[in-house]
């Protein structure tokens, strides 16, 4: 724990406390009492656990549920369909009180309803219901790849849908093969909210998983209204974008040295340094060199959040589907220990200004991670 609290700059890892029972043991005659209490209390905790993950999962409400639909047109390729969250009302929100919007990306499943839930719920926690708009776009993706990457609850791709990938969303890919970039998406969709919510100031671009992954890329291409506070927080990503051939390389003591890729990587790991793990072969379309992206980060307002479970094979912590390629393995071992090596990362090559949160007792649960005390403060500042 305390080579991680080195590593996040002082944030400490929390662990669950274990008291040790004291005092008298029990009566010979009443352990198998005690016994049978506790085998009944075990199954009932089994019970209440499966039921959570239940609920967080295979019970997420539809979006139809729990949000007003609209879209965005993105000319030839179609639109984006966009969904805005009620509040816990039930009423849409008040344009007159609106002063701050909260966009969530949803992750590799495509789970608009899960991900919008979290952000509305963490809005409702933080006493910002009333004056923050919470919405979520869903990047549609064609039958039959869709059964890859389809959470049940949101709507299946309909004709005049932009079209990505089960991937490519998630690094800027552009839709339908050559329409608007997923970026470009996302900056069309700032502009409307610009254009719905009149009192608007202040704008959060909030990814979780390859939500994460999105968001964390497009902070150097995104092209936000003029005007507009536009902040960035990026959750428990796979994998990160280096703006420089620099890896982390991890020390005993829970801090990082940096080496750099170099030719011998290259001929074994030939992505090592490219999109969307490096900026060589950055695609054109993107619309900025790799200088820009990275000064246009590095001057950017942008908070990372880890959950502190989120780590190793541990349960919760989906690492069957974690990205183990070369060039992924190059950022660290898990998603947490990614997270930290970027965090050195960032403040030794790029910003001093950008802060990670460790979230306690949350894996890789966008409704765990969102809706915590210590995302609520990292997405509601003020």
């Amino acid at each position: 724990m305390a080579a991680d609290a080195a590593a996040t700059g002082g944030v400490k890892l929390q662990e669950d406390g274990r008291m040790s029972n004291s005092g008298r043991q029990p009566q010979p005659r009443a352990i198998g009492v005690w016994r049978w209490i506790g085998r009944l209390l075990l199954c009932q905790m089994v019970v209440w656990g499966a039921a959570a993950a239940v609920a967080r999962s295979h019970d997420a409400p539809r979006l139809s549920d729990i949000a007003d639909a609209s879209h965005i047109g993105l000319g030839a390729a179609g639109v984006l369909r966009l969904f805005t969250a009620r509040l816990p009302s039930g009423a849409p929100p008040d344009p007159d009180a609106v002063v701050a919007a909260l966009i969530v990306i949803h992750g590799e499943p495509r789970d608009a309803n899960r991900t919008l839930g979290a952000g509305a719920l963490a809005a409702s926690l933080a006493g910002r219901a009333a004056d923050t708009v919470v919405v979520a776009p869903l990047f549609q993706v064609a039958a039959p790849e869709d059964e890859h990457c389809h959470f049940h609850g949101n709507p299946t791709a309909r004709p005049d849908d932009a079209l990505w990938t089960c991937s490519s969303w998630i690094s800027g890919g552009s839709a339908g093969g050559g329409g608007p970039t997923s970026f470009a998406a996302l900056d069309a969709l700032a502009a409307r909210l610009v254009r719905d919510w009149r009192r608007l100031r202040t704008i959060t671009v909030a990814g979780f998983s390859a939500g994460g992954q999105f968001v964390q890329r497009y902070v150097g291409f995104a092209r936000p209204p003029a005007g507009l506070r536009l902040r960035y927080v990026v959750a428990d990503p796979g994998t990160w974008l280096y703006f420089d051939p620099q890896r982390p390389v991890p020390l005993s003591d829970g801090g990082f040295t940096w080496q750099p890729v170099d030719a011998g990587t290259v001929a074994a790991c030939p992505q090592a340094n490219r999109w969307k793990y490096g900026t060589d072969g950055l695609p054109g379309a993107l619309g900025a060199s790799a200088g820009e992206a990275r000064a246009h980060y590095a001057a950017a307002d942008i908070a990372y959040l880890e959950g502190a479970l989120d780590a190793g094979d541990q349960r919760g912590a989906f690492y069957k589907i974690l990205d183990k390629s070369c060039a992924a393995e190059l950022q660290g071992a898990d998603r947490l220990h990614r997270g930290l090596a970027y965090a050195a990362y960032d403040r030794r090559f790029l910003a001093a200004g950008h802060a990670l949160a460790i979230v306690p007792g949350c894996a890789h649960d966008v409704t765990c991670v969102l809706p915590s005390a210590v995302a609520r403060r990292v997405l509601f500042p003020d």
